[in-house]
C-alpha cells in the first residue's frame, strides 16, 4: 500500500472535542484537522491501494460523523500568471505571450475565470499537461472526478431526482 496526501474541505466545525473524537473513532487517525466556525480542513496521509480508494474512504469516514459533509478535495489547482511562470521556469512576459498566442502553437489553456486583485486564473493541471511538466494525469483525474461527484451531489439537492438522473446520464455518456 502507498500513502496518499490530500486535503478535504468540510462543511461544519470539525474542531469540537466531540467531533474530533468521533473522527478518530471513524478512522481519521491519519488526518490533521483545522477549522473555522463553518468550514474545516482535513489533511490526510492515508494508506490505500489507490488514490481513489484513499479519497473515497476518507470522505466516507468524515461523513460518518454527524454534522460534517465533505465539500471538495482541495486540488490546489488554481494558479495565476506569476505562479505559472515560476512553475514552468519562464518569465511572466513569456507566459503572457503564450496566453495571447504570440508564442507557441496558440493552444494555451483557457482561464478558469477572474479573481479580484489577481486577474485571470488557470487550472494548474491543464497548464501542466499542456506544458508537459509535473503533470500526473491519474491524480488529476481522480481529484477532478471526486470533486465532480461531490458537486453533483450538492446540485442534486436543488435539481431533484429527474435532474440528477439526467446529469448522471450526461456524465457517463461515451
Amino acid at each position: 500500500m502507498k500513502a496518499y496526501s490530500f486535503t478535504l474541505v468540510i462543511d461544519g466545525d470539525a474542531g469540537t472535542d466531540e467531533r474530533i473524537n468521533a473522527l478518530f473513532d471513524a478512522g481519521c487517525d491519519d488526518a490533521t484537522f483545522s477549522h473555522g466556525s463553518t468550514i474545516s480542513y482535513a489533511d490526510f496521509d492515508r494508506s490505500a491501494g489507490s488514490l481513489l480508494e484513499a479519497v473515497l474512504s476518507a470522505i466516507d469516514a468524515v461523513e460518518s460523523v454527524n454534522g460534517l459533509t465533505v465539500r471538495r478535495v482541495d486540488e490546489e489547482d488554481v494558479v495565476t500568471v506569476k505562479e505559472i511562470a515560476e512553475r514552468i521556469g519562464r518569465s511572466r512576459q513569456s507566459v503572457n505571450q503564450l496566453i495571447a498566442g504570440e508564442r507557441g502553437d496558440g493552444t494555451f489553456p483557457q482561464p478558469l475565470g477572474r479573481t479580484r486583485g489577481h486577474g485571470r486564473v488557470w487550472s494548474w493541471s491543464e497548464v501542466a499537461e499542456w506544458a508537459g511538466v509535473g503533470f500526473d494525469a491519474e491524480t488529476s483525474a481522480v481529484l477532478q472526478a471526486a470533486n465532480g461527484a461531490l458537486a453533483l451531489r450538492r446540485a442534486g439537492r436543488s435539481l431533484g431526482e429527474d435532474g440528477l438522473r439526467r446529469l448522471i446520464t450526461v456524465a457517463t455518456a461515451a
